[in-house]
């Protein structure tokens, strides 16, 4: 078969769905199409065809995006796939439009629904009906969790066609048990962009007040800087509060050497990847009460529930944890590695793709 992927980002798709990449190159042509980027030849290396595709992310030009969805007739026109496979929001719905017209089957992934669309407004309804049109003649739309998939039955986006994934699910053998570190100091990491939805400034505050009180700590930062905190975090890095590392591409070794991640996000997440793996290495997490985060965390089980954009309490629930023993700690980690083991093998995402491909290319 032909199967063509339609995406907005490399990193996602090499990073949490390679496996799936693997699998279905094993007796199929797979086409991608998005943007070039930092993980792109690895993808053409493991056999994919590359479809350099122009758009912006977070664009709202209205003739860009009919530009878009240009391109996607074009591309499936002259692919003729058998199957086209959409992820993020612009794939979903220009892709989505572009199956529709030319009448090829299409698995839609909501991987988030996005500010625009949880802000409210007028964006938000002019999203709404972009979403909608697009998805409606989905052959199938996978959902990341409860919320979203609650919030598009109700408006009517989704009838019947629709199911659950474990968010981008983890690869347990490649996240696997670190030894738990115990070298005098107590380690937190922030992993992600940069940016303030994703709680970045409310985890700089947390480690200015917690390092000053328990010097033992270290707080480190790992992701890139998306909305222009190069100030903040060189000055807070001289200062000895941030050990800041920058995009790590491999985030097993900064595992190894943390005792807990902290995900302090009021961003719109599908299924936080961030905390999936964090678990699977067997480290507790503490993160917000939000879709995308609620489904992973269990309250004092593999880590803490934080309310979302709330600085109090996020300081509070660090200050519980570092009130553990040493073995307490480790005993979270250990209790979350369980969960992602029982229930987000990333081989549950592999096997409801495989599935639903089968279903509708018979």
């Amino acid at each position: 078969m032909k199967i063509l992927i339609l995406t907005n980002h490399d990193l996602g798709l090499y990073k949490f769905r390679k496996e799936l990449l693997e699998t279905l190159l094993k007796d199929n042509d797979v086409f991608v199409s998005m943007p070039r980027g930092i993980f792109t030849d690895q993808i053409i290396e493991m056999g994919c065809k590359y479809i350099d595709t122009s758009f912006e992310r977070k664009g709202k030009n209205p003739f860009k995006d009919l530009k878009l969805l240009s391109f996607y007739k074009k591309t499936i026109r002259e692919i003729r796939p058998d199957v086209v496979l959409t992820y993020t929001i612009k794939p979903n719905v220009y892709g989505g439009l572009a199956c529709q017209h030319l009448k090829v089957p299409y698995i839609a992934n909501v991987t988030g629904l996005g500010s625009a669309i949880e802000n409210g407004g007028l964006l938000q309804l002019v999203s709404l009906n972009l979403y909608k049109l697009g998805l409606k003649k989905a052959d199938m739309v996978f959902f990341q969790n409860n919320a979203n998939r609650d919030f598009m039955i109700e408006k009517n986006a989704v009838k019947d066609n629709y199911d659950m994934l474990p968010g981008s699910g983890v690869n347990l053998s490649q996240y696997d048990v670190k030894g738990f570190p115990d070298d005098g100091t107590i380690d937190f990491t922030y992993v992600g962009r940069l940016m303030k939805e994703k709680g970045f400034e409310l985890y700089t505050k947390a480690a200015e007040y917690i390092r000053e009180k328990y010097p033992e700590t270290r707080f480190h930062v790992c992701g890139p800087d998306e909305d222009n905190y190069h100030d903040l975090v060189e000055e807070l890095s001289e200062k000895g509060i941030l050990v800041y590392e920058g995009y790590v591409e491999d985030m097993k070794g900064v595992y190894s050497r943390v005792q807990c991640t902290i995900h302090p996000t009021y961003y719109p997440e599908g299924m936080s990847n961030v905390l999936l793996e964090s678990l699977a290495c067997a480290r507790a997490i503490i993160t917000t009460d939000r879709p995308g985060c609620k489904e992973i965390v269990d309250d004092g089980v593999n880590g803490f529930v934080v309310k979302q954009n709330d600085l109090d309490d996020l300081i509070e629930k660090i200050e519980k944890y570092l009130s553990l023993s040493n073995e307490e700690r480790k005993q979270l980690g250990l209790n979350g590695r369980r969960k992602v083991e029982k229930e987000f093998d990333r081989n549950i995402v592999i096997d409801k793709y495989l599935k639903a491909i089968e279903k509708v290319t018979k």
